[in-house]
Protein backbone atom coordinates (compact mmCIF):
# COMPACT_ATOMS: atom_id res chain seq x y z
CA UNK A 1 0.00 0.00 0.00
CA UNK A 2 1.12 3.41 -0.87
CA UNK A 3 2.37 5.93 1.92
CA UNK A 4 -0.79 8.12 2.35
CA UNK A 5 1.67 10.99 1.24
CA UNK A 6 2.25 9.14 -2.38
CA UNK A 7 -1.42 8.36 -2.45
CA UNK A 8 -2.00 12.02 -1.56
CA UNK A 9 -0.05 13.10 -4.64
CA UNK A 10 -1.67 10.46 -7.10
CA UNK A 11 -5.06 12.00 -6.11
CA UNK A 12 -3.77 15.40 -6.74
CA UNK A 13 -2.16 13.76 -10.56
CA UNK A 14 -5.85 12.34 -11.35
CA UNK A 15 -7.36 15.73 -10.25
CA UNK A 16 -5.14 17.56 -12.42
CA UNK A 17 -7.21 17.54 -15.30
CA UNK A 18 -10.78 18.26 -13.37
CA UNK A 19 -9.15 21.12 -11.31
CA UNK A 20 -7.84 22.31 -14.77
CA UNK A 21 -11.51 22.15 -16.46
CA UNK A 22 -13.20 23.96 -13.94
CA UNK A 23 -10.29 26.78 -13.50
CA UNK A 24 -11.70 28.85 -16.28
CA UNK A 25 -15.07 30.86 -16.27
CA UNK A 26 -16.36 30.19 -19.79
CA UNK A 27 -15.96 26.29 -18.47
CA UNK A 28 -17.97 27.11 -15.58
CA UNK A 29 -20.65 28.46 -17.40
CA UNK A 30 -20.78 25.84 -19.12
CA UNK A 31 -21.33 23.40 -16.57
CA UNK A 32 -23.82 25.81 -14.59
CA UNK A 33 -26.15 25.69 -18.09
CA UNK A 34 -25.94 22.33 -18.33
CA UNK A 35 -26.72 21.83 -14.77
CA UNK A 36 -30.20 23.78 -15.50
CA UNK A 37 -30.74 22.66 -18.78
CA UNK A 38 -29.85 19.01 -18.65
CA UNK A 39 -28.45 19.23 -22.39
CA UNK A 40 -27.57 20.87 -24.78
CA UNK A 41 -26.39 21.74 -28.06
CA UNK A 42 -23.47 23.86 -29.06
CA UNK A 43 -26.13 26.01 -30.87
CA UNK A 44 -27.76 26.50 -27.73
CA UNK A 45 -25.18 26.86 -25.52
CA UNK A 46 -23.82 29.47 -27.82
CA UNK A 47 -27.48 31.51 -27.48
CA UNK A 48 -26.75 31.91 -23.68
CA UNK A 49 -23.10 32.46 -23.49
CA UNK A 50 -21.00 35.35 -25.10
CA UNK A 51 -18.41 32.57 -26.86
CA UNK A 52 -18.37 31.37 -30.22
CA UNK A 53 -19.23 28.22 -31.46
CA UNK A 54 -15.63 27.38 -32.18
CA UNK A 55 -14.98 28.81 -28.51
CA UNK A 56 -17.78 26.60 -27.20
CA UNK A 57 -17.00 23.12 -28.74
CA UNK A 58 -13.29 23.98 -27.19
CA UNK A 59 -14.16 24.29 -23.88
CA UNK A 60 -16.58 21.18 -24.15
CA UNK A 61 -13.72 19.00 -25.20
CA UNK A 62 -11.97 20.19 -21.99
CA UNK A 63 -15.05 19.29 -20.04
CA UNK A 64 -15.34 15.72 -21.91
CA UNK A 65 -11.55 14.97 -21.34
CA UNK A 66 -12.41 15.82 -17.70
CA UNK A 67 -15.31 13.41 -17.50
CA UNK A 68 -17.72 16.72 -16.31
CA UNK A 69 -19.33 15.96 -19.66
CA UNK A 70 -20.64 13.23 -22.08
CA UNK A 71 -22.22 13.59 -25.14
CA UNK A 72 -25.62 11.99 -27.06
CA UNK A 73 -26.00 12.13 -30.48
CA UNK A 74 -29.35 12.50 -32.12
CA UNK A 75 -29.27 12.84 -36.08
CA UNK A 76 -27.00 15.22 -36.59
CA UNK A 77 -26.51 16.70 -33.29
CA UNK A 78 -24.67 16.59 -30.48
CA UNK A 79 -26.10 16.71 -27.41
CA UNK A 80 -23.95 17.39 -24.07
CA UNK A 81 -24.82 16.46 -21.01
CA UNK A 82 -23.05 17.07 -17.34
CA UNK A 83 -21.80 13.74 -15.91
CA UNK A 84 -20.65 14.78 -12.22
CA UNK A 85 -20.69 11.16 -10.06
CA UNK A 86 -17.46 10.68 -11.40
CA UNK A 87 -15.74 14.59 -10.49
CA UNK A 88 -17.84 14.09 -6.96
CA UNK A 89 -15.94 10.48 -6.08
CA UNK A 90 -12.34 12.13 -6.98
CA UNK A 91 -13.01 15.39 -5.36
CA UNK A 92 -14.35 13.28 -2.09
CA UNK A 93 -11.49 10.42 -2.35
CA UNK A 94 -9.05 13.84 -2.51
CA UNK A 95 -10.63 15.23 0.62
CA UNK A 96 -10.73 12.43 2.99
CA UNK A 97 -6.96 11.52 2.26
CA UNK A 98 -6.48 15.62 3.00
CA UNK A 99 -8.46 14.64 6.27
CA UNK A 100 -7.05 11.89 7.06
CA UNK A 101 -3.39 13.80 6.86
CA UNK A 102 -4.61 16.77 8.74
Amino acid sequence: MAAPLEQLAQTFADCKPLFFAMAETPRQQILLLLTEHQEMNVGQLAERLPLSRPAISHHLKILRQAGLVEVRQQGTENFHFLTAEPAIELIERWAQELRTLG
